[in-house]
């Protein structure tokens, strides 16, 4: 275990980790608390750590490159083995090549023993001081809406100047699931937090990549608005790619086709994050954005109820999306009408 509290890091972090530990997180005196880092993120577990010294709670800090090179194949046996006694944990990580399986083995025991987690992975200076400021009671308030919306509607089409336009059709069977940054002990949440999401029926049409890239993806293309990536998508199955930029488009391909369900729309969700304005080039606080974003891959089943299973997961977004539920326009160039 790595001691964070001589760890000098930027006051201007404050605001967002007393966001996360007092707000999202509501961490209380008696409880034990997991901080799983990286060397690039110190900053900001630091910044953390601080928070939950003001708070005078059990905590420990386990730093990856502690325990064997990166990227890792396996999450280190210690992590798992504090994470079994914790009532929340914080995962401040930058993605690396082939790592979503050690997240997958952490969120594994997250959800079987009901942790309050919150997941930062890609985290950075510019999220702290734009995304993690928000209003997350505001956040939650139109997360609620947007989430009684989701469940009552039977399909929702979305299209964007880009070039965007799909058509989700919903499983009645499948949940909506709310992650406004307020995390409670039944899901565990991305933060910043700010979206709505279910596992679609079945999703069809163009989906115009002009945002980003998830995943370790994401910090090597960055913002793709001057070179987009454009998705054809039939019953719910990628079924092409176009993109001036043939990298991209190669190595986006080869992750969609990992295995049998790699290219298989798992994700459909909204954004909800009110502070965000337009993209950063960061997947974790992009996602978050007003509109649409996909993810193909895992379907998140355990939260949603869905009956199949990826071992990879991959968010794409858009920007100025136009959003109807039924019949009901509920966004226009990106800003909610509800």
């Amino acid at each position: 275990m790595r001691d964070l509290t001589t760890h000098a890091f930027d006051p201007e972090l404050s605001e967002g980790a007393h966001n996360a530990v007092q707000v999202c997180l509501r961490i209380q005196p008696h409880e034990k608390v997991t901080v799983i880092a990286d060397e690039a993120c110190l900053d900001i577990a630091a910044s953390l750590v601080a928070e939950l010294e003001e708070m005078d709670v059990v905590y420990n800090t386990f730093v990856l490159e502690d325990y064997a090179p990166r990227p890792h194949t396996e999450m280190p046996k210690p992590v798992l083995e504090d994470l079994e006694s914790s009532h929340v944990s914080i995962y401040t990580v930058q993605a690396q090549t082939n790592e979503l399986r050690t997240r997958i083995q952490m969120t594994d025991v997250v959800n079987r023993r009901e942790i309050r987690h919150a997941h930062m992975v890609n985290i950075e200076r510019r999220i702290m001081l734009e995304g993690m400021r928000a209003d997350f009671l505001k956040v939650d308030a139109l997360s609620v809406k947007v989430w009684e919306i989701g469940t009552a509607a039977q399909q929702i089409r979305a299209c964007t100047p880009a070039g965007t336009n799909i058509i989700a059709d919903l499983n009645k069977g499948y949940r909506w699931v709310k992650t406004s940054g307020i995390i409670s002990t039944r899901k565990w949440g991305n933060l910043p937090g700010g979206e709505v999401f279910t596992t679609p029926g079945e999703v069809n049409g163009v989906f115009v990549i002009d945002g980003v890239v998830g995943d370790y993806l994401c910090a090597k293309y960055g913002d793709l608005k001057d070179a987009p990536l454009t998705l054809h998508i039939r019953e719910n199955r990628l079924v092409g790619a176009e993109s001036d930029n043939k990298e991209l488009r190669d190595e986006f391909w080869a992750y969609t086709h990992t295995d049998e369900n790699s290219d298989r729309v798992g994700e459909f969700a909204i954004g909800t994050n009110l502070a965000l304005k337009d993209v950063c080039g960061n997947i974790l606080q992009d996602e978050k954005i007003p509109g649409i974003h996909i993810a193909f891959g895992n379907p998140y089943g355990f939260h949603t109820g869905a009956d199949w299973y990826s071992s990879t997961h991959i968010d794409v977004v858009g920007r100025r999306f136009d959003i109807w539920a039924d019949d009901h326009q509920i966004m226009r160039s990106g800003n909610f009408l509800i």
